[in-house]
């Protein structure tokens, strides 16, 4: 077994330490945040995730994972720091990634192996990673291997994914990508497949994200074209998708998480080809408009109204809410609203002034910076809610105690994660995307 350094201990370097440390490498978990080293040291996870805390719990008092305060000395460096995305730019801020080869560099010794596990750019390994980590005199591939092996875990499922999941390993050299397999094997359960190019690796999972995203901008596009038809669009995609080489996702209201929303923008960075790939990014990014249309097209008028949005997780189960559809739908009700309140008193007519009432629920998020409310709070009075997390809490609700906690029987179920003739036939106006 191995000594492990690894860098970051968020939402995958914090599992990857566990895990590793789990299979008795000697892991060194580091993070910049003193914060959250000092939580680990005291027994405290601070990532909502299925099973994680007794995955720690249980890696921290074998003594094989050890939280330190400075990066130490290791066989492999595993850099799991976060890559921000940058709205206006559509860049990645490579920062993190920067800092943490800076700060491998002084204990990096001939014979080691980097690896990157961020999800970066194409060409981010070779050319930013690489000449930090040169200024310690090594040459990479050389004197010391350089990899990139992207994570493909789902959160929710982490722990099963990181051992289950096929892995791709990129290295500088062969060299390079031979000995980061050696590790990776120690608890991979998945095919592990290489290549002799990082950037190739990083292209990879990039492409599989955006496989995905623009997979389902087309179901949402679909959804929008079925509603033109009054056709069920989640049963016609159902029916589409009994043909053996048809495979059509789910539409929604969005997508979130670190990965789809942002990995797309990523291929786009050393290149000017994103053209049905920027479509895509514009389809699902303008969910939260149509939403608010169809609010509209019910509703009459948003200014003054309760809205209820159940779910802020951007997906059910979890409690991440990372570029969560939800924070944008309410961002663009709070926008439609004041838009039409200024058109009323342009036009004239008395100003109601109130805006939208936007009460947020979400069992799994707690989050001190969002103003969320419990369950009752949101849907009493509300006239209408919309359901934007296919949490199972959600889909285990009984209409009738919410229609009779509501002023209004607008239902807007995003996901279709509930009974469309039952809630009907209690009385609920139901829209479905």
């Amino acid at each position: 077994m191995s000594s492990v350094c690894v860098h970051g201990l968020g939402y995958i370097g914090l599992p990857t330490a566990a895990m590793l440390a789990n299979y008795d490498h000697d892991v060194y978990g580091y993070d910049a945040s003193k914060e959250v080293t000092e939580q680990l040291r005291g027994g405290e996870v601070h990532l909502d995730e299925p099973g994680l805390r007794a995955f720690v719990t249980q890696a921290l008092e074998s003594g094989q994972l050890n939280i330190v305060e400075e990066v130490v000395e290791a066989k492999y460096h595993v850099i799991c720091v976060p890559t921000p995305f940058d709205e206006e730019s559509k860049e990645a801020d490579l920062n993190y990634v920067r800092q943490a080869g800076k700060a491998v560099g002084p204990h990096l010794r001939s014979g080691d192996t980097v690896i990157l596990e961020s999800t970066v750019p194409p060409g981010t390994t070779f050319n930013e990673l690489k000449p930090v980590l040169e200024e310690s005199g090594l040459a990479a591939g050389k004197d010391f291997a350089l990899v990139h092996c992207p994570e493909t875990v789902l959160p929710g499922n982490i722990i099963t994914e990181l051992r289950q999941n096929n892995r791709i390993i990129g290295g500088v050299n062969g060299v390079s990508t031979e000995a980061a397999v050696r590790l990776y094997r120690s608890f991979v359960e998945g095919d592990i497949r290489t290549t002799e190019d990082a950037t190739t690796a990083e292209f990879v999972k990039l492409i599989q994200n955006t496989f995905r995203d623009t997979n389902i901008a087309l179901a949402n596009e679909i959804a929008k074209l079925a509603a033109d038809y009054d056709i069920d669009s989640r049963e016609a995609i159902e029916m589409a998708n009994t043909h053996p080489r048809v495979e059509i996702h789910q539409p929604g209201p969005g997508v979130g998480g670190h990965c789809l929303p942002i990995d797309p923008w990523f291929l786009g960075y050393g290149s000017d080809q994103l053209d049905l790939i920027e479509t895509a990014r514009e389809i699902n990014d303008g969910m939260a408009c149509h939403i608010v249309d169809i609010l509209r097209e019910e509703l009459g008028t948003l200014d003054g109204r309760q809205i209820a949005l159940l779910g802020v997780a951007y997906k059910g189960n979890v409690g991440d809410v990372r570029q969560s559809p939800a924070l944008d739908l309410a961002a663009e009700l709070q926008q439609a609203a004041a838009d039409q309140s200024q058109l009323t008193a342009d036009g004239g007519n008395q100003l109601g002034g109130d805006g939208v009432d936007i009460r947020m629920h979400d069992p799994h998020v707690d989050d001190q910076v969002l103003d969320l409310v419990g369950f009752d709070e949101a849907v009493t009075g509300a006239d209408a809610v919309v359901i934007t997390t296919d949490h199972d809490e959600f889909a285990e609700l009984e209409p009738a105690p919410v229609l009779n906690s509501m002023t209004g029987d607008l239902l807007v179920d995003t996901k279709a994660i509930l009974p469309e003739r039952e809630w009907i036939s209690e009385g609920f106006s139901l829209r479905r995307i």
